[in-house]
């Protein structure tokens, strides 16, 4: 499976959690996807509906300590190849100790990146052969795709702006210059032009409650009748 209807943890029923959910935020650098996530976190929690929030690479102890190796400037490079294993290998580690556990019972789980920032980062970004991905996803998780994945979509140079206004130390990501950037905004919309069904794509650009109330409105149709 490359990225189709995306199905649950039940291996294509929806059955076994109908209260589940599983949504990934996408986008380049100061697109706001953790400000989102906070703020849907908490308007869906006020719905009555069990959130979790995480993050790749990382979301568990393990992974995060393999986020910190992928992000780190060392003097030891980290070739496109490896950078893209490492990225899998997190994801492994997430998914079997915090995605899989969350949704089976019954949660919804929004987190900031997935495989489309695999394939968007390492594939558009780092040239990664696309077929390599496809299949270390189809191996990893051909059951598991998001139900709704958001595309928060931001020029270039308003997100690495964005970005530099944090402060603190660049990692090995924010180091990149804008053409990598824009290989990667360039391949997350190719994704979401790809997959209608399951990517939207919102303008970051726009006020931040006004973005909290499109994504509500894109996830409005999953929503269990109790909380519309």
């Amino acid at each position: 499976m490359s990225g189709g209807e995306p199905v649950d943890s039940a291996g294509g029923s929806r059955t076994s959690a109908p209260e589940g959910c599983f949504i990934s935020l996408e986008g380049i650098e100061g697109s706001g996807k953790s400000t989102l996530a906070r703020a849907l976190a908490a308007a869906l929690s006020q719905r009555g509906l069990s959130v979790i929030t995480t993050r790749e690479p990382g979301g568990t102890p393990l992974a995060e300590q393999l986020r910190g190796v992928l992000l780190a400037r060392g003097s030891e490079p980290i070739s496109p190849i490896t950078e893209t294993l490492l990225m899998f290998a997190a994801r492994s580690i997430h998914l079997a100790g915090l995605i899989r556990p969350a949704l089976e019972s019954g949660a919804w789980v929004i987190c900031d990146r997935y495989t489309d920032a695999t394939r968007a980062y390492q594939g558009a970004g780092r040239g990664v052969d696309r077929a390599l991905i496809e299949q270390l996803a189809l191996t990893l998780h051909a059951d598991l795709w998001p139900r709704r994945t958001l595309l928060l979509d931001v020029p270039v140079e308003v997100g690495c702006a964005r970005a530099r206004s944090r402060g603190g130390p660049a990692d090995r990501f924010d180091q990149e210059d804008q053409r990598f950037f824009e290989r990667v905004r360039s391949g997350y919309l190719e994704i979401a032009a790809s997959e209608p069904g399951r990517v939207r794509v919102l303008d970051a650009t726009v006020a931040p409650a006004l973005l909290v109330q499109q994504a509500l409105e894109l996830l409005s149709d999953l929503l269990p009748a109790r909380a519309r």
